[in-house]
Parts: C-alpha cells; structure tokens; sequence
C-alpha cells in the first residue's frame, strides 16, 4: 500500500492544514474517498488510520485531513497544539474547507493517483452533518456517507441562559477529559451558525439529497443519539439506514489506538460502508 501522509496544503481560509492519502499499488483506476473527522478529532484520532488502510485494501482511494481550525498544526498533527486556532472554528468553514478540498483535486493541484474522477465524501459526528451538507451542495460529489452524524446544528447549542453567558463573556469553553485541556469556542461560533442558518441546514441538504447517501449510526451512541440518524433517514426516504447494534460514537475505537485490528462494529461499520460505496 502507497502512504502519503501530513502533506501540507493551502486552505482558502488562509492557513495551512495536512492531509494523508492511502491507496493500493496497482494501475486500476479508483475512487477517491475523502473522510472528515469530528468536533475534537483530528485525522489521525484512533483507529482512523486502520479503517482508512481497510477502505484503500477494497479498493478505495482514501484522502483524510485535518480542518482547517480543528486545533491542529502542521507540526503537530495530532491533539490541540493551538486552542486559538480552535476559538476560531465554525460549522461554515468545515463546509467551505471540504470545497475547497475538492477543487484543489479537480484543478489537480493535490494529485490523486489512478484516480477514476469520482469523489465520495464520509463524515464522522459534527463531520457526518458537515459532508451532509457539501455533498448536497457539491456536484462534484457522487456518494455521501455519514457515520455517527450529527442531524441539526441549531439543537446543539446550549440553552438560552448558557447562550447568554457565552455572548456576554465571548468565550466558552469545553474541557477535554482526554488530554485535560480546557477548549475555547468563540461566541463567533454562534453567530456564524445563526447567518448561515439556512445553509447549515442538514434537514434542507438531506431532502434535496439527489445522491446516494448512507446513513450509519450506533445504537449505543451517547454523544449523538440514534435519534439523529433516524430523523436523517425520514428526510430522505431514498437514503440507505444502517444501525450497528450496541456501537458506541467510535464504534468502540479509542485514542490512542495500540492494537492491529479494528474493533468487531467498527469493522462491521467499514464493510458496510464499502458495500455501499463499491457494490453495484
């Protein structure tokens, strides 16, 4: 198997962020599989790194990066090195990172080896509502996964006296219990998210969903209900439901990952995902 992995490139926000491309070593044309992490993650969080080796062994080309203002740097790609960086985060520009992505590719200006021209887009939690709405936006996009997705952005923000003292303080802030940091989010989050309200719609992007689109979800998921993948798949009654029974929000995977195989609903995650992107 080929491995690039932190290659830099150039954001249309202005920063520079990494990406890692995996595929097999063989001249047949593929398909490019892009994966976007969620809130707190990063490309290289557990055992992504593992499901993206399963999805390149069947046949996939997998790019996976980080966002743009995830927290990460070039130089420390994995945790939250800068927590300004992360202040400054937004769900509109996880959408516009995941364009811009795109028309790098398309323009060619990230090379993607044997690569067919169609482009699949899989999103983890906040990632899954995030490539839910630039696969709906995106021609260019051809499939659209989402795993332990994330159903309405609005519903996610704390209630009214916590959105009040987070206005009037500026900041608020989310602690980590992993690495015990204590992550600033800008009250420009909100702001953000409420003049681009209807853009960051997923409700609207699911039902004008005119791709195949897979819905998959845990149903011991205690940080994004079942419910939300329920909710996705009564929007877009053409959309494909996949529950894995008794997967948590990883499908059991944890940071750091130390072990060579993935977890039994991870794996049953990654096969029905292939099943989805590469059967007929």
């Amino acid at each position: 198997m080929i491995k690039s992995d932190n290659v830099v490139f150039e954001s249309c926000h202005g920063r520079s962020t990494v990406y890692d491309l995996r595929f097999t070593e063989d001249s047949k044309e593929k398909p490019l599989l892009i994966f976007c992490h969620g809130f707190k993650g990063f490309k290289d969080w557990g055992h992504f790194n593992l499901i993206a080796d399963s999805f390149a062994e069947a046949g996939l080309i997998v790019l996976k990066f980080n966002f743009t203002y995830n927290g990460g740097t070039i130089a420390e790609v994995i945790d939250f090195p800068d927590l300004e960086a992360f202040s400054e985060n937004n769900y509109l520009k996880e959408v516009e990172d995941i364009h811009h992505l795109i028309q790098l590719i398309e323009k060619r200006e990230i090379a993607i080896p044997n690569w067919n021209g169609e482009i699949f887009l899989l999103g983890h939690s906040r990632g899954g509502g995030m490539v839910t709405i630039a696969g709906s936006e995106n021609e260019k996009v051809t499939k659209v996964v989402s795993w332990a997705g994330i159903s309405d952005c609005i519903k996610r923000l704390p209630n009214d006296s916590e959105l009040k003292k987070w206005q009037d303080e500026g900041v608020r802030y989310i602690m980590n219990g992993r690495t015990n940091q204590n992550m600033p989010m800008k009250y420009q989050f909100v702001e953000s998210l409420l003049s681009n309200r209807d853009r960051l719609n997923i409700k609207s992007a699911t039902q004008k969903m005119n791709k195949p689109h897979l819905v998959l979800h845990g149903t011991n998921d205690d940080a994004v209900s079942v419910q939300n993948a329920k909710d996705i798949h009564a929007w877009n009654p053409n959309s494909k439901l996949i529950l894995i029974e008794e997967a948590n929000h990883v499908f059991w995977g944890k940071h750091p990952w130390d072990e060579n195989e993935l977890p039994k609903h991870s794996q049953k995650a990654v096969q029905a995902t292939i099943e989805f992107l590469l059967g007929s």
